[in-house]
């Protein structure tokens, strides 16, 4: 290899890895090991031990009218592909290493399949073999540079491994950005805001309450990527949580963690920081604090159907127990259901006696038993 076709096979193989970071990449990597092996159309595809099926990964430079009768006729017709579950992962074959080229442009697969794509040749190389499935690469040779030769086998020998291992690591991309995806979708189901930071105080992520929280503005609010208190109380307290995360959790004089904010619309909430676990040397734009701030309520969300379920509450029995929680006495709560007090008197005892509990107070504890942390979804999330 000339030192012009090292650089430029140094700089396809980055090109290669690059690939599996960003998919959008992996058609124009494909079409630059089409020219570098000295072909004119790729493909990357896998057949079952059984032959059974067969799927295409990646492809460029052949049309989809040759892709689709490719899958539904001619793979069986194909003389390399049959051969490929028996060669070594690495190994290149071109057709002129199975039967003579002249026998080959006799059969159906060349007349009807490759020749109507100006091709006259092809080679394919083992990506990955299992016990139950084959990947190779295939590239086709236009028929104006000839038969597959023994530089392009060379090359495709020599891509193969870079190849392998950059459709490894994009399928653990992949498979890790489900999970991250996953867990920010249940995040954002959370009642309780959620904020990580970075070790310089930058936000780099916060979940659906945690957003609607900085919108509303009357506790914290972003700037930049920053968060900024909305009165001096909030900020001396946030600080000094925020420090004690940042300094590995250490308390030196007995600074709580958790503390009681008030916002500017004079609603409380209940605001903790903690430290995560970092390894030493790591960057420091990786999350280092985790934030939570939540609303401090008597009225916690209550899963009331699960509630129902366990008791066999009718849905007036229900609505008084909600009531008993949000009002607690029975004037109020006949006032604002608009009932009678002795209807109000009348499912109380049925919730005593369903529930067990002998006073309201029990009632309200039993209910908090039912508290979910997930919040209600609203069109206005931010």
């Amino acid at each position: 290899m000339t030192i012009v076709h090292a650089s430029r096979f140094s700089s396809l193989v980055g090109d290669i890895y690059d690939a599996a970071i960003d998919p959008a990449l992996r058609s124009a990597a494909l079409e630059q090991v089409a020219e570098f092996v000295g072909g004119f159309a790729a493909t990357i595809l896998s057949r079952d031990a059984a032959g059974l099926s067969i799927e295409i990964h990646q492809h460029f430079g052949t049309e989809s009218r040759f892709r689709q009768l490719y899958r539904d006729r001619y793979v069986e017709l194909d003389p390399l592909l049959d051969r490929h579950p028996g060669l070594a992962v690495g190994q290149t074959a071109g057709v002129t290493d199975i039967m003579p080229h002249s026998d080959f442009v006799a059969t159906s697969f060349y007349r009807e399949w490759l020749e109507p794509q100006d091709a006259i040749d092809l080679a394919a190389v083992t990506l990955d073999a299992s016990g139950a499935r084959t990947t190779i690469l295939q590239v086709l040779r236009h028929r104006s540079r000839g038969p597959v030769d023994d530089t392009m086998r060379e090359r495709m020998r020599l891509l193969a491994p870079h190849l392998q291992r950059s459709r490894l690591m994009g399928r653990r991309i992949g498979a890790r950005s489900h999970t991250v995806d996953d867990l920010a979708d249940v995040l954002d189901g959370l009642s309780s805001a959620i904020c990580l930071l970075d070790a310089d105080g930058r936000v780099i992520h916060a979940n659906a309450a945690c957003r609607q929280l900085f919108a509303d503005g009357n506790l914290l609010a972003m700037v930049g990527d920053r968060i900024v208190a909305r009165n001096t109380q909030t900020d001396k307290i946030f600080r000094g949580l925020f420090d004690v995360a940042s300094n590995g959790g250490t308390e030196p004089s007995g600074r709580r963690r958790i503390d009681l904010v008030t916002s500017v619309d004079g609603q409380h909430h209940l605001i903790h920081a903690f430290s995560l676990k970092r390894e030493r040397n790591q960057p420091r734009d990786i999350a280092a604090t985790a934030l939570f701030v939540q609303t401090a309520s008597m009225v916690p969300l209550l899963a009331t159907e699960a509630i129902a379920a366990a008791f066999r509450l009718t849905p007036s029995e229900l609505r008084v127990l909600m009531a008993i929680i949000e009002i607690g006495g029975v004037p109020d709560i006949a006032a604002r259901l608009g009932i009678a007090e002795t209807t109000v008197k009348t499912h109380l005892g049925r919730l005593f006696e369903k529930t067990g509990a002998g006073r309201q107070a029990d009632l309200v504890k039993i209910a908090a038993g039912f508290a979910v942390p997930f919040g209600r979804r609203t069109s206005g999330d931010v």
